[in-house]
C-alpha cells in the first residue's frame, strides 16, 4: 500500500490508478471493515488525526479531483465522507523528498 504525500497530479495514469484503489482499500481498513492493512504503516498518519475516516475521505477526495480534471470515471460515491476545510496533515520535508526520488525511479 502507498499512500502518496504528493499531489496526485505527479502520477501517471498507471499510478493515479493504483493510488485510488490503494486509497479505496485504506478506508475500508480505517473503517474495521477489514482485517488486512490493519497496521500498515502509511496509515499512522491517517490514524493519528481526529477522524481518521474523515482525513482519508478528503485524501480520497483529492484523488478523484485531479481524475476528474483527466477525465478519468473514478466513483466519487465510493467515498465515505470528505471535507476539504480540515487541517493538513503534516509531512516532513524528508518524506516529500524521498517520495519524489522513489517516484523518479518508477517513473524511468
Amino acid at each position: 500500500m502507498r499512500l502518496w504525500s504528493i499531489h496526485p497530479k505527479y502520477l501517471d495514469q498507471k499510478g493515479l490508478t493504483a493510488l485510488w484503489r490503494e486509497a479505496l482499500l485504506a478506508q475500508k481498513v480505517l473503517e474495521n471493515k477489514t482485517k488486512a492493512y490493519k497496521n500498515h504503516p502509511q496509515l499512522q498518519r491517517f490514524k493519528n488525526t481526529q477522524n481518521p475516516t474523515l482525513y482519508i475521505g478528503t485524501y480520497l477526495y483529492h484523488i478523484h479531483q485531479e481524475a476528474k480534471t483527466r477525465n478519468y470515471n473514478f466513483n466519487i460515491k465510493k467515498i465515505k465522507e470528505y471535507n476539504t476545510n480540515i487541517e493538513k496533515i503534516p509531512i516532513k520535508e524528508g518524506q516529500i523528498k524521498y517520495e519524489y526520488k522513489h517516484l523518479q525511479k518508477k517513473l524511468k
